[in-house]
């Protein structure tokens, strides 16, 4: 006789299952980081080619999340989750074998549409799997994986290329992808609400067209300036479909997100803290790796190595932050990690011209604590605002959240450091070669070479690039901590006390109960 596994054991056999593929996807932009220099080379990558490489998979996969929320509400999420994963797999075979860059990019589009399947299922399935007094933990232990991801996977691709060459990243995501697909089929349950979940197939296209504009203008904004003619049109497709999705929505009965929602104190709140700490979080990972591996030598799995100590914090402490949430009220969990983060930045802009490890440390274990203690509060504030039959929808709002927050911030704050870099090195350049001094000041990573390489002639140029580089640095850490402390004001002043009591998942809601429920928490 085979013995049934405890109900405990299949809701942890689905909380790793989960994680495991939040893990893939979220690695799955992180990991090109590391082989964009390898790959350049053997394709023969333009630079523009090398950054639609990584950014074409945001872009799909930060369009779609709405859409394949609800569709997995509706038809099940576990099979939208499945389907997700057989395309990445696939996606990622297809990247091994490239010979093109053009090649490539398609193969991450591709990437990028499976992971916008799977990302929403992993957070819903959570919520419907645990019962509300066990689900503040889960969603906790989720938020921990979703923000040590990116680290995670810095530090396999930088293990893989020391071995192996940029081929072996996607099939390490390929080989990923199967174990997480024989897993979701052993282990994890289907759940769905085909009676009250809607797809919307208007508001779903206006919504993925916007997202999909907004954030195409967000990344090639810094590139080919704000002001280019396709970053405006970018931005007024953007504006005319958001516009739209939101006119739609509002008078619609069934509708793929009632955008109103954002009027209700936990998910409003919810929204706006995770979208803030991911703006101030990715911005301020962008110019970091740079710091390290220029100002401190570091090598690209170094720095990944660097930044483990964040994570091995993050994964604990997130699993701990609901639980204070429910003692302490979640406005003031919330807004604890927030303030935790500004510190961090606040470190980090004080290193001065010659940063160490040592100086930096304190502020990445800060920064981790931060982030354990927000994410998960605010994710869950954000789930338990939305029914059962709605929480692919939910799941999706808090990772588009994430995203948008984190395009923002990559741009804006690279932005910031790279423009303060070429003003303020502009000086140090006056009398260097008029074909060196341009490469110098457009690239911080580049000067700090060429300067490095010029010997005793060229110490006080070193001495001024490395200022230079600190001076940009510095700027992208203060806006960072500014951003959080906006973001803290606003918690402290919107978010409720307590997080909202969630419903139980396996006991779906009626459509009047669905409404009833939406109203009480306006």
């Amino acid at each position: 006789m085979t013995r049934q596994p405890s109900q405990a054991t299949s809701q942890q056999r689905v909380l790793s299952v989960m994680c495991l593929s939040l893990v893939l996807v979220v690695s799955g932009s992180s990991m090109l980081n590391v082989g964009l220099r390898e790959i350049g080379l053997s394709l023969q990558a333009t630079a523009t080619q090398l950054h639609w490489i990584v950014d074409s998979y945001a872009v799909a996969f930060a369009a779609l999340l709405l859409p394949f929320g609800a569709l997995g509400d509706r038809y099940g999420r576990r099979t939208v989750m499945l389907t997700g994963l057989a395309i990445m797999g696939l996606a990622s075979v297809s990247s091994s074998l490239a010979t093109s860059p053009d090649f490539l990019i398609l193969s991450r589009v591709f990437a990028g549409v499976g992971a916008a399947m799977v990302m929403p299922g992993t957070l819903s399935t959570i919520t419907h799997v645990f019962p509300p007094h066990q689900r503040g933990r889960a969603v906790g232990v989720w938020a921990g994986f979703a923000s040590a991801g990116a680290v995670i996977g810095l530090l396999a691709a930088g293990l893989l290329l020391e071995w192996f060459t940029w081929p072996s990243l996607f099939v390490f995501t390929a080989i990923l992808s199967v174990l997480a697909i024989t897993a979701t089929i052993a282990f994890v349950p289907n759940s769905m609400d085909p009676a009250h979940a809607h797809v919307d197939p208007l508001g779903s296209l206006l919504s993925a067209v916007g997202i999909a504009s907004l954030v195409f203008g967000i990344i090639e904004g810094p590139a080919t300036g704000w002001g280019s003619s396709k970053v405006v049109a970018a931005f007024a497709a953007a504006a005319i479909t958001l516009v739209g999705f939101v006119v739609w929505e509002l008078h619609t009965t069934k509708g793929v997100l009632d955008v109103r929602l954002f009027l209700n104190r936990p998910f409003g709140t919810g929204s706006v803290s995770v979208m803030v700490q991911f703006f101030a979080a990715f911005g301020f990972f962008y110019v970091a790796a740079f710091m390290l591996q220029g100002m401190m030598g570091y090598s690209p799995l170094k720095s990944a190595a660097a930044l483990l100590p964040m994570s091995v914090l993050i994964i604990p402490l997130s699993a701990l932050a609901p639980g204070l949430a429910k003692r302490f009220g979640l406005r003031l969990v919330n807004v604890a990690g927030l303030v935790s983060m500004g510190a961090a930045f606040v470190v980090m802009a004080n290193l001065g011209d010659n940063p160490t490890y040592v100086g930096f440390l304190p502020g990445l274990l800060l920064l981790g604590t931060g982030i354990a203690l927000s994410t998960a509060p605010a994710s869950e504030s954000i789930v338990n605002a939305l029914p059962p039959s709605k929480q692919g929808v939910a799941s999706a709002v808090n990772d588009t959240a994430r995203e948008l927050g984190g395009a923002f911030g990559i741009a804006i704050i690279g932005s910031a450091f790279s423009s303060t870099y070429a003003t303020s090195v502009a000086g140090a350049l006056v009398n260097v070669a008029p074909d060196t001094a341009p490469v110098m000041q457009t690239s911080p990573l580049a000067g700090l070479d060429i300067a490095s390489k010029m010997g005793p002639q060229g110490a006080q140029l070193l001495v001024d690039v490395r200022h230079s580089f600190m001076v940009g640095f510095t700027r992208g850490s203060v806006i960072a901590a500014a951003a959080i402390g906006l973001g803290a004001l606003f918690v402290l002043w919107r978010s409720p006390r307590e997080v909202s009591q969630p419903q139980d998942a396996t006991q779906p809601l009626s459509e009047t109960q669905s409404s009833t429920y939406l109203e009480t928490l306006t």
